[in-house]
């Protein structure tokens, strides 16, 4: 092993947290209160005033083994108890803001993730109230974390890079560009796993790119990130309508991975069809996350990261290679990207279209802001967005009052509301964005 650079012992003080900050503004410090009594009056005046009948929830999918009993529950009483929850814990949470007693970080998270749970409740209870199909559970929960899958891993990549200093607007292109490749690379060769190579390394690619103007160049990383986006969304257009479409037999009709299931793992009711019959894509994001998770937080190579993104200047003191140091974890995290956006074309569609990202790289932004900069809570958040795409082709399916049109927004009026209205105040790294001169 080698020996550890000097003065690396002092990185842990460094990236210690300095003084808190003082309260925000007015709408900065009351935003979460009342975006949760928003959703309890939704909850009440709106759902509740409308629903009808009874609302059944299905746990067992086709084909499982152990069956559980369907619940019919009173969708206007669901609906009531949903919202009264809600206005309850928009007064605790008032109450948190003006000091009458302090709520911890842990349970402010878990008061947010309660308020959209019973949110996603009352709105189920409305819909399928009087339906006579019952409401599909396992589906609802399978579909979610399988559109995640993009979000996720994207998310993941803004969160190496962040922690690094470097801001990836450029993710959407990155997912664009691995679908791209996948779709050509699986299709030409037959080998599902080389195309899922060659999305990893389509990623890499303009994560190079990336790289080097940030870093080496300087240029300013919200612009450039924005510009590889429209450059890449302007190639992949053009080679789709030149090669792609003319010879869509032998360029762009590539297999799909099938869903492995893990054994006994795999029966468990509602939680084995979820989480252990699943996209290849699935169980690979459940390792990055571990390794992700584990690395910034238990390794040397993680305190390394914290450091040249945090305080660069003494990162460079101390020995760490800062310039080196996020190359190397830029490149590392476009190959995540590139990973899900091969997800698009040889774990879903089977087939690339123009734009298939349809913008859940800037979703995925959106995931690692209201997850804090943190794996774990990047993934919580990507999930959220995953299942708000899934509830709205369940809602389109048993014909809701809702114009269809209106529904497609729901994932992205979910993306405005949480960053918005939920998330609060959260300060990134403070190098993020900022080029290091050494000197």
């Amino acid at each position: 092993m080698s020996a550890a650079a000097p003065g690396a012992d002092r990185l842990p003080v460094l990236l210690s947290p300095g003084p808190a900050s003082g309260a925000g503004s007015w709408g900065g410090r009351f935003s979460a209160p009342v975006t949760y009594l928003v959703f309890g009056l939704l909850d009440i005046l709106v759902f509740g005033l409308h629903a009808k009948g009874d609302v059944s929830f299905s746990f067992t999918p086709q084909f499982a083994k152990v069956t559980v009993p369907n619940l019919t529950l009173s969708a206007a009483a669901t609906c009531y108890f949903c919202g009264a929850v809600t206005l309850v814990l928009a007064a605790a949470r008032l109450l948190d803001v003006l000091g009458t007693f302090r709520l911890g970080r842990g349970q402010r998270r878990v008061v947010i993730g309660a308020v959209l749970f019973l949110f996603v409740i009352a709105l189920l209870a409305w819909a399928g109230g009087g339906q006579p199909i019952p409401v599909g559970v396992v589906n609802l929960l399978a579909g979610s974390l399988n559109l995640s899958i993009p979000i996720m891993l994207g998310a993941l990549t803004a969160v190496i890079c962040s922690t690094s200093g470097v801001i990836n607007i450029a993710i959407e292109g990155q997912l664009l560009l691995g679908a791209f490749c996948a779709a050509i690379a699986t299709t030409v060769t037959g080998s599902l796993w080389l195309g899922l190579i060659c999305g990893a390394a389509a990623g890499s690619l303009v994560a190079v790119l990336l790289a080097v103007f940030a870093i080496a160049y300087r240029v300013d990383q919200i612009v450039l990130g924005v510009v590889l986006n429209a450059l890449i969304l302007g190639l992949t257009g053009y080679l789709y309508n030149a090669i792609m479409v003319p010879y869509g037999d032998t360029l762009n009709n590539p297999n799909t991975f099938n869903p492995v299931k893990i054994p006994l793992l795999g029966d468990i009711p509602i939680l084995g069809p979820v989480f252990f019959d699943a996209s290849v894509f699935l169980y690979i994001t459940y390792v990055l996350l571990i390794v992700i998770q584990v690395g910034l937080t238990r390794t040397r190579w993680g305190l390394r990261t914290r450091a040249v993104g945090e305080h660069p200047v003494a990162a460079d003191t101390v020995g760490i290679r800062v310039l080196a140091m996020r190359y190397r974890n830029v490149i590392i995290a476009g190959l995540i990207a590139g990973i899900g956006g091969a997800y698009f074309t040889i774990g879903s569609v089977g087939s690339f279209g123009p734009d298939m990202s349809s913008g859940e790289g800037y979703i995925a932004l959106a995931a690692m802001i209201f997850g804090r900069y943190t794996p774990l809570g990047a993934i919580g958040a990507a999930l959220l967005f995953g299942f708000t795409t899934q509830l709205q082709s369940i809602l389109s399916s048993i014909n809701v009052p809702i114009q269809s049109n209106l529904l497609l927004l729901t994932p992205y009026v979910v993306t405005i509301i949480v960053v918005a209205g939920l998330v609060g105040k959260v300060r990134g790294p403070r190098a993020e964005g900022v080029p290091y001169v050494k000197s």
